[in-house]
């Protein structure tokens, strides 16, 4: 299994697995919206003993606007 490497937006920092090798975007349930990462690049570590393969995704956009204060602006 590889993981993905998920670089600005609301889920920066954040490694999750990638079940498929070869999605091009990731699109993930974030408070009521949905974000939408695509990859760059690709697939790094594919060899044997040099840690688990992995991919950068990077923020491309959220389904809504995101509201990171919500509960305190009501």
């Amino acid at each position: 299994m590889a993981i993905a490497r998920l670089h600005g937006g609301p889920l920066d920092g954040q490694v999750l697995p990638l079940d498929d090798e070869t999605e091009d975007a990731l699109v993930m349930p974030y408070s009521e919206t949905q974000v939408v990462y695509m990859r760059k690049g690709g697939l790094e570590n594919t060899g044997e003993g040099d840690g688990p393969t992995s991919s950068d995704f990077y923020y491309f956009e959220a389904e809504d606007d995101i509201d990171p204060d919500a509960d305190r602006n009501q």
